[in-house]
């Protein structure tokens, strides 16, 4: 397979844009789809916007910024994103449907060789690409948000994967800056979102059963074993403290944690009631404008300082 030069993303939207910024900082061509000229014109303004804090942190330099935009094009079409790309992301919403139609779409109008990824965060690869016929060169890049400033990408085998597919997406992620992982087997939520969905679990009950309230879970994590979680994950941690220990505490807590296969009924009624976080101002705890705007960035400013490092 031939060096990977143009990349096409389907989805303008809070992931499409930025992962059509990785690439195009880093020297690719990108073609940018969305279904309308507005939308797309709001992506390039949100780059631009994005390069310029980076910049104002040392991170790129500000006369970079418009050569990076210059390699950008904007397209509402989808087999003009396609033309010409060597790999293609596509980057929508969470809708199966909708994913499937677009690769049964990008399968006939791209060549053999094209690689075709989906950024899903939970949804099957392989149900995903299912109404394709070269299955082999589709495969998952989960990206996390925002994906300017996190490393992390899942790199996810459906099935069908080609091993050399997934070999050529890995080296070209490490190429753009990113800290790519394998993940060999294509189960609902891959490996990131199975951990932070248990945690989010696990919080949930802790509030339900009126165990303590939902700040005090946060300072739990914010103040306690989260601070060891950037440089200590749990299996290196599991072996530090010894497998002995981790078994006989297993062995006696688990049986006590959260273990439904159903949304907790606090989180229904939450949803029920219209109290859905930043967006109403209540959630799981109360959030007027300026507060949420502070905790927004608290993680921008985090972010940042861990990038600039």
């Amino acid at each position: 397979m031939s060096e990977l030069k143009k990349v096409g993303i389907i989805g303008a939207g809070l992931m499409g844009h930025g992962i059509a910024q990785v690439f195009a900082v880093h020297g690719y061509t990108v073609s940018l789809m969305d279904v309308e000229d507005d939308l797309l014109y709001m992506a390039v303004q949100n780059i631009r916007s994005n390069l310029t804090l980076l910049a104002n942190h040392g991170i790129g330099r500000k006369e970079d910024i418009e050569p990076a935009i210059k390699r950008i094009g904007p397209t509402v079409e989808m087999e003009e994103a396609a033309d010409g790309a060597d790999f293609v992301v596509e980057a929508v919403l969470e809708d199966l449907a909708l994913k499937q139609q677009i690769f049964q779409d990008l399968d006939a109008c791209c060549p053999a060789e094209t690689i075709l990824a989906t950024n899903t965060s939970v949804i099957s690869i392989t149900e995903i690409g299912e109404k394709a016929s070269k299955r082999e060169r589709i495969l998952g890049t989960h990206f996390w948000n925002p994906p300017y400033l996190i490393p992390l990408v899942e790199v996810i085998r459906g099935k069908d994967t080609n091993t050399e597919i997934m070999d050529k997406t890995y080296d070209l992620l490490q190429k753009v800056g990113k800290h790519p992982v394998r993940v060999n087997k294509d189960v609902p939520g891959f490996v990131g979102n199975r951990l932070q969905h248990a945690l989010w679990r696990e919080a949930i009950s802790i509030v339900e059963q009126g165990i303590a309230d939902a700040s005090t879970v946060d300072e739990c994590v914010k103040f306690g074993f989260g601070l060891r979680l950037p440089i200590l994950g749990p299996m290196e941690n599991a072996d530090m403290v010894g497998t002995d220990l981790a078994y006989s505490i297993h062995n006696y807590i688990l049986k006590y944690l959260e273990s439904s296969p159903k949304p907790s009924p606090l989180l229904k009624k939450k949803v029920e009631e219209g109290n859905l976080g930043f967006k109403t101002g209540r959630g799981f705890q109360d959030w007027p404008p300026e507060e949420a705007e502070k905790s927004r960035k608290r993680l921008q400013e985090y972010l940042l300082k861990v990038t600039e490092k």
